[in-house]
């Protein structure tokens, strides 16, 4: 597949962890039996930074690497992507904060996820912390999308419980939240209700250490599909909320998505509108319900939640009540909210993150 590229040296992409699994070793000698050049960086860590891709790419920009090959969770595809940018097009990862603002061609990137999470294998953004504020910046362009993604159930087979809670808890709320964006399409809702349709159905036997390969080819295709939804529709609300917590408070994304998900689908459908609906089709009662609601969707986050162990109160997760008001500020600055399928004030992301406490 990387052959089929033209790429003569590529760079695999990873992190330490799974270094010491051996999947990188394995990569290495599949591209080298295919005479590719292999040089292999590590380093990646949780939530990537600015300043730490910047300083990899000064490292590696004397290479004469042609390929990226990520292979790893979210963090190692958004920071091949990172890599991509700034190796090819120069400058700092905040000069390419927003849509199409790299000038010049980028290299050719494979992406290979060892988890079915982020969703960044289906598409063109790299999300990178500034390293001045810890603010989530989503830096994208069409020519950073890999041009082929690899999704190979046997690499999440391993995944410790609580990394696929996380993760997989991120994905759900990517289906959920992409499919009621106001910036939604009828393609991206395909694709949204494509996801939520696996991931619901198949998350809670993926926690089987046994569980067949299916059960977790599901759940990749699932995140990669919601990936796919996200390109076209963005998220909303409950990812607003979520960054502020990772940037101020370090909690684990998915868990913070887990927190506040429930809550804001409650207040996007507090209006007369469900913008749900169609999502969770299921019979509820008989004759004059036949539709699902938003309570039964939040219902059914909730009890996905459970299953996975994941927290339900942010007072759990040594969040401080007086750091509300702040965080629903900082909320309010975040560019997924947006695309809120109802408008948020400071004081209605105010209101979600007490309900969460």
């Amino acid at each position: 597949m990387v052959r089929s590229t033209g790429a003569s040296h590529a760079l695999l992409v990873t992190d330490r962890g799974l270094t010491r699994a051996g999947h990188p070793r394995r990569a290495r000698t599949v591209l080298e039996d295919a005479s590719i050049r292999t040089s292999v960086f590590d380093e990646v860590e949780e939530n990537p930074s600015s300043q730490q891709v910047e300083a990899a790419a000064r490292r590696l920009s004397p290479t004469s690497i042609d390929c990226i090959i990520a292979l790893g969770g979210g963090s190692c595809l958004d920071f091949a992507k990172g890599l991509n940018f700034l190796l090819t097009n120069g400058g700092k990862m905040e000069d390419y904060w927003g849509w199409g603002k790299a000038r010049k061609p980028m290299m050719r990137s494979v992406g290979i996820p060892t988890t079915a999470g982020t969703g960044s294998d289906g598409q063109s953004y790299a999300v990178i912390k500034r390293s001045s504020d810890q603010r989530k910046m989503a830096c994208g362009d069409p020519k950073v999308r890999f041009r082929r993604v690899i999704l190979d159930p046997d690499l999440t087979a391993t995944v410790p419980r609580p990394v696929k809670a996380a993760t997989g808890f991120d994905a759900i709320s990517h289906a959920v939240e992409s499919f009621a964006s106001n910036n939604r399409t009828a393609e991206s809702q395909s694709f949204s209700k494509s996801a939520w349709q696996l991931l619901e159905a198949n998350f809670a036997a993926a926690f089987d250490p046994k569980t067949e390969s299916r059960i977790l080819s599901s759940m990749l295709i699932g995140a990669h599909l919601a990936g796919a939804a996200i390109e076209q529709s963005m998220l909303g609300a409950a990812h607003a909320c979520a960054n502020p917590l990772t940037a101020r408070f370090g909690m684990t994304h998915g868990l913070a998505v887990a927190v506040m998900l429930p809550h804001v689908v409650r207040h996007n459908s507090a209006a007369d509108e469900n913008p749900y609906q169609g999502l969770f089709d299921i019979t509820v009662g008989s004759g004059e319900n036949p539709k699902s609601t938003a309570e039964d969707l939040a219902a059914r986050l909730e009890s996905l939640r459970r299953i996975a162990g994941l927290p339900s109160k942010l007072s759990a997760q040594a969040i401080p009540h007086r750091a509300l008001r702040e965080l629903a500020q900082a909320a309010t600055d975040e560019w997924t909210a947006q695309f809120n399928p109802r408008p948020m004030s400071a004081a209605d992301f105010l209101e979600v993150y007490e309900q969460a406490f």
